[in-house]
């Protein structure tokens, strides 16, 4: 699947039981959310908030979504709709937004994602770089 501007939309579109709940957080993102005193269940819930369109679609497989009390900022990394990951955080306060030059790595850090094998993905989660933290809850 090509992303484009469209993207979004036609994985939106898509019926709910064919769209894919499951969702990952990086370890980075995990130490960052737990000093955040942000849940698992409130990503879990910000997720289906993304599913439905409730997110800044920032283009290439990359969502920004507003998190705890809108203090902070999260960037996440879709696979076309099969599966999510939590990449990044940060306060609002700290700064506005991410970098186009850190827009252009996450969008990069999509396409790479999307070659992606269970396989693979069972070796991260193994490794302790990825925590699933939802699927289909």
């Amino acid at each position: 699947m090509e992303f484009d501007s469209t993207w979004c939309y036609s994985t939106n579109m898509l019926d709910p039981d064919e769209r894919s709940q499951r969702v990952f957080k990086t370890a980075w993102f995990s130490k960052a959310a737990r000093k955040a005193l942000i849940a698992d269940a409130e990503l879990c819930a910000a997720i289906r908030q993304v599913m439905l369109g409730q997110a800044d679609d920032l283009g290439g497989g990359v969502f920004k979504k507003r998190l705890g009390k809108n203090l902070y900022r999260s960037i996440i990394v879709a696979k076309g709709g099969r599966y999510w990951v939590y990449e990044y955080l940060f306060a609002k306060k700290d700064r506005d937004n991410i970098e186009d030059s850190e827009l252009v790595k996450f969008r990069q850090l999509a396409k790479t994602y999307e070659t992606l094998t269970e396989h693979q993905i069972n070796w991260l989660m193994q490794e302790n770089s990825w925590m699933e933290i939802c699927n289909g809850e």
